[in-house]
């Protein structure tokens, strides 16, 4: 069995994946919002570790069907790299159908169109990426170390090779001076990349509004609920996609939100629209039910 290095994150659509750790940490590991992994130290992990995690389930090798490689960035790991494990994910589980990982930009515009097309023949199909925010200025503040042109530019090479994205937004990240340019500039970069999964997330602080703030740089004042679910309106009312899949339903989100674009755009700002023309009567999740 597995002796995972905790702790281990992975998407709620992988609940019932194999997680095989093929990194250790985040390689950038810098953004102001983000604790995940600020009590590791970036590593990725030797070859033969990676292998024998993978021969330690071989016993179950007709159980699994999707594998995930944590921790937050495996695709950073070199293409030959990469290329191998997948080849011993496939010799080891005949019923693998997909192999998923988490990714930052950079790490997909270090491999070539080639590259990119040949992972996802081996069965890397689907990419998470929080884009976190499309305004440049924003995404400054936060240290991201992406910007627009960056996330859109990597994002359609991924997808043009055939990988799926799931991306994600973070609702009230840049406080009430950078809201409207956020929903706006986030809407902008969804609708060039054209993701095949959207999600948003509200902003939260497990270390307290001051930490965040101190690594927050720029002015930061947080919205209040009925702020972040208008913000979330001018994004949504802002995108164009033509076949995405939508979720709000994460923990953070106070409300609710699940639908297909573009079919179900309209019904999902009715929803919004009731919440702002009607705050008392909202059915919003309540703060003990959000778990943060």
């Amino acid at each position: 069995m597995i002796n995972y290095h905790e702790p281990l994150f992975r998407p709620p659509s992988e609940a019932h994946s194999l997680i095989i750790q093929a990194t250790l940490g985040c390689a950038w590991n810098k953004c102001a919002f983000c604790e995940m992994y600020t009590c590791k130290q970036f590593q990725a992990r030797k070859e033969e570790d990676i292998f024998a995690d993978i021969q330690s389930m071989s016993p179950y090798s007709n159980h699994y069907r999707k594998v995930f490689l944590a921790d937050g960035n495996a695709m950073v790991l070199s293409f030959d790299k990469l290329s191998r494990i997948l080849d011993q994910l496939n010799a080891t589980f005949p019923r693998l159908t997909r192999v998923s990982a988490y990714a930052i930009p950079k790490d997909i515009e270090a491999k070539t169109d080639k590259e990119l097309q040949i992972l996802a023949e081996k069965g890397l199909k689907l990419l998470y990426v929080g884009i976190e925010s499309g305004d440049d200025e924003l995404l400054k503040a936060i240290d991201k170390g992406e910007n627009f042109e960056s996330t859109s530019h990597a994002l359609q090479r991924a997808r043009k090779a055939g990988i799926k994205l799931s991306v994600m937004i973070l609702n009230g990240l840049g406080g009430k001076k950078y809201s409207r340019q956020h929903a706006l500039n986030s809407a902008k970069v969804v609708n060039k990349i054209q993701p095949k999964f959207l999600s948003t997330l509200v902003l939260s602080y497990p270390y307290g509004e001051e930490h965040f703030m101190k690594k927050f740089d720029g002015e930061f004042i947080p919205l209040n609920t009925i702020e972040l679910i208008a913000e979330m309106k001018v994004f949504i009312g802002n995108l164009e996609l033509s076949q995405s899949i939508f979720r709000s339903d994460h923990a953070s989100n106070y409300l609710i939100l699940r639908g297909n674009f573009p079919r179900d755009k309209q019904e999902m700002l009715n929803r919004i629209n009731g919440v702002l023309d009607d705050p008392a009567n909202a059915q919003l999740r309540p703060e003990w039910m959000r778990g943060l």
